[in-house]
């Protein structure tokens, strides 16, 4: 007689295939965040590149002293009208940011804003969208640290959709982005920023579909910075 066929669990059936499952999509995931991490690493500016076009603002998003000084050289180059500082610590005064300037300290009596409300890059992103609403600007430069650069960008474009950002990176000479896993101290900084900014941009796309889904699909023109 011929032998009935025993059927056998599919890799994935019962308790053990369950957890394999599990393990097999923790594992996947795991290396799709190495994959992403690595293309972040590589992706960051090694030279700053100054804006071929003039903006309407500077927003310099505090945490590094060379981050002041370029977004002053930017507003003594004409570059843009007014400058935001944004972060800063409540005990600084006006004073010791002009002594980080080394020229345009100058336009700090008629051009210079500062916001000592901001502790993180969140509440940077919120502070410059109510300064660019004010203003009713169409247009800033970014100035922050270049490994800081798409984290800053993603929070700025989730609250102003309808502001051009142009970025200006900053480059930190103490962190070695050649051969960046060489570098331990690089390492551990690049990972700790790529952790913070994949949240960021979550939030930014969670922020787009509920646009599009309010709006009924429509983009465009009509969005305007949130005050």
């Amino acid at each position: 007689m011929r032998e009935e066929a025993v059927e056998r669990p599919g890799r994935f059936s019962g308790f053990l295939g369950g957890v394999r499952l599990i393990f097999d999509a923790c594992l996947f995931a795991l290396v799709l965040l190495i994959i992403g991490f690595i293309v972040f690493a590589n992706s960051i500016e090694r030279e700053h590149a100054v804006p071929q076009q003039s903006a309407d603002g500077i927003a310099v998003l505090t945490g590094g002293v060379a981050r002041i000084d370029a977004a002053m050289k930017l507003l003594a180059d004409g570059k843009a009208k007014r400058v935001l500082i944004t972060g800063v610590n409540r005990t600084t005064t006006t004073e010791e940011l002009k002594d980080l300037a080394s020229q345009g300290d100058q336009y700090f009596t008629c051009c210079v804003d500062i916001d000592k409300e901001a502790r993180n890059t969140i509440d940077n992103a919120t502070e410059t969208s109510e300064w660019v609403a004010l203003h009713r600007y169409g247009s800033i430069i970014v100035v922050t640290s270049n490994y800081h650069m798409p984290r800053a960008l993603a929070e700025l474009a989730r609250v102003m959709p309808g502001v051009t950002l142009m970025p200006y990176s900053v480059v930190d000479n103490n962190v070695h982005l050649d051969r960046w896993w060489t570098y331990p101290g690089t390492t551990k900084l690049l990972l700790s920023e790529y952790l913070k900014y994949l949240p960021a941009l979550g939030r930014l796309g969670a922020t787009g579909l509920a646009r599009m889904l309010l709006s009924g699909g429509r983009t465009g023109p009509a969005d305007m910075p949130e005050p």
